[in-house]
């Protein structure tokens, strides 16, 4: 509702053909307007100085599947829903100083999974598909060579730890799920989730162990200090209500009797956000058996990834000698798998304000603040349309084919080929009157279950000391390292090894 009242005000005020406001359109027509905003612009990249610092504090913030399309239409989509010019509007993270370029491909595959991925942007070693925290040795399903210790890879939190650090993980996926898997697990199947899975692919229990165990039992995930999703079902036997472990495991209790110091177990977005900070040293959360639900469907029952994030700054930052947090927005990618646009956009958006808050919680001097994604997603913006019109909306141009209207925003593939006949001629969206609602599938070319990722390369953006390290193509495998330099941790090149040569 809110997203019709917004855009008929705007149509109002702008145009339905164009609707945005028309004063705006005006100053544009000078040469004098983008003279004057250039010059801004330039000055404020020469005045812009190399920071050099080391990094206390490291914050990476992934966003799943956010391709740059997905980031430039939700830029426009953010604008446009606060009323305000979308085109020349930004996401927070947008207004970083340093923006570079990350190529996403896998050891055995040309388009990324969000597993091999993470092993590249966490561990800093590239791996083959559907692996996470595992060197190219292990092909999927080997669970004996995933447990193989040579073959396991650590991840930039474990070097975090080992260098006295807190470490922490926020999603609004399964907190098992591959990107956050990335920071503690070793397996040869991001599907393996808990026990449960593992029986279902027909694999052995004493060979394949699975995620959820692993961060309960082993290192680094039992020294999070914080752990913040959703995923209960993973942790829970399957004779309770909400479980599905068969090995009658109850890995919150043991989660909870583990820890020395005061640790608090939420499940709700009220207990969260009452939670006493200084009287907590550990923090679990779940927030759903499965993952969180989608901002747009959520009520006030689950957490926003802003207050998710807030909570786990707040806590890890009682540690003097700093700290590492992953935090991921999961659902842009459950949304553009399923041709969702409007839902990837907002959780975009979403990811965006989780952003603006950790800037504004710390120290752009000793904070080292990066946001990527792990792989592209095959949905394009096109076309022509006008200034200001619904960048969810159908755009402005006919085909000069079949003469009928599109949409700005399509998929190369996915569930909503169905906008097209039975003779393979094209729907008239004219007369589609869902279009821009929340559940509208977008149209898709080929069609198939679920839509795909992308190989595109995708945008690395960076603030705080050596940010300037993130500038041009890189490889996904470089980030973990550049990060670790910057905090110095890890077994690599740092900025306290190299300061310790130089004197």
């Amino acid at each position: 509702m809110r997203y019709f009242v917004v855009a008929f005000t705007l149509c109002i005020l702008g145009g339905c053909g164009g609707f945005f406001l028309k004063d705006e359109i005006m100053k544009e027509r000078s040469p004098e307007f983008w003279i004057k905003n250039a010059q801004q612009d330039l000055l404020k990249k020469l005045t812009t100085k190399l920071n050099l610092n080391k990094a206390k504090r490291m914050i990476f913030f992934l966003g799943d599947g956010m391709s740059i399309p997905t980031v430039t239409a939700a830029r426009i989509y953010k604008g446009q829903m606060d009323g305000l010019d979308g085109e020349r509007d930004s996401l927070s993270f947008e207004n970083f100083p340093v923006l570079g370029l990350s190529k996403t491909y896998c050891v055995d595959k040309q388009v990324a999974d969000s597993a091999c991925s993470a092993t590249a942007y966490l561990s800093g070693v590239k791996a083959n598909y559907e692996t996470i925290g595992v060197s190219a040795h292990v092909q999927k399903n080997d669970c004996l060579a995933a447990k193989i210790e040579k073959n396991q890879v650590e991840s930039i939190a474990a070097w975090a730890q080992s260098a006295g650090l807190s470490t922490g993980i926020v999603t609004t996926t399964t907190v098992t799920n591959a990107s956050p898997a990335g920071t503690f697990s070793h397996t040869s199947n991001r599907e393996f989730e808990s026990d449960f899975d593992i029986r279902a692919a027909n694999k052995s229990l004493e060979h394949c162990e699975d995620i959820a165990k692993q961060l309960i039992f082993q290192n680094p995930g039992s020294n999070f200090k914080v752990i913040l999703g959703g995923g209960r079902a993973n942790f829970l036997p399957n004779f309770t209500k909400e479980g599905n472990r068969l090995d009658n495991l109850d890995l919150i209790k043991h989660w909870k009797s583990s820890k020395k110091s005061q640790a608090n177990y939420v499940t709700d977005r009220e207990s969260l956000l009452n939670i006493d900070v200084e009287n907590t040293d550990y923090l679990l959360g779940l927030f759903n058996k499965g993952d969180l639900d989608y901002h747009l469907d959520s009520g006030c029952i689950q957490p926003t990834l802003e207050e998710m994030t807030e909570a786990a700054i707040k806590i890890l930052q009682k540690n003097e000698k700093g700290y590492f947090l992953f935090v991921e927005g999961g659902l842009i990618d459950r949304a553009h798998h399923m041709n969702l646009a409007v839902k990837a956009l907002d959780e975009t958006v979403e990811l965006s304000k989780a952003v603006q808050k950790a800037v504004d919680l710390t120290d752009e001097k000793d904070t080292l603040i990066v946001v990527t994604a792990d792989h592209a997603h095959v949905m394009s913006m096109a076309g022509y349309p006008d200034r200001g019109n619904l960048i969810t909306g159908i755009g402005t141009e006919m085909s000069p084919i079949d003469h009928l209207p599109y949409m700005t925003l399509s998929y190369a593939n996915g569930p909503s080929s169905g906008h097209y006949t039975h003779e393979g001629h094209r729907d008239d969206l004219r007369q589609v009157n869902n279009i821009g609602e929340k559940n509208f599938e977008f149209p898709s070319l080929v069609p198939m279950e679920i839509e795909s990722h992308g190989g595109d390369d995708v945008a690395v953006f960076a603030r705080g000391p050596w940010s300037n390290l993130f500038s041009g193509v890189i490889e996904q495998s470089d980030i973990p390292h550049f990060m670790a330099f910057a905090g110095c941790v890890g077994n690599g090149l740092t900025l306290c090894s190299l300061d310790n040569d130089m004197k």
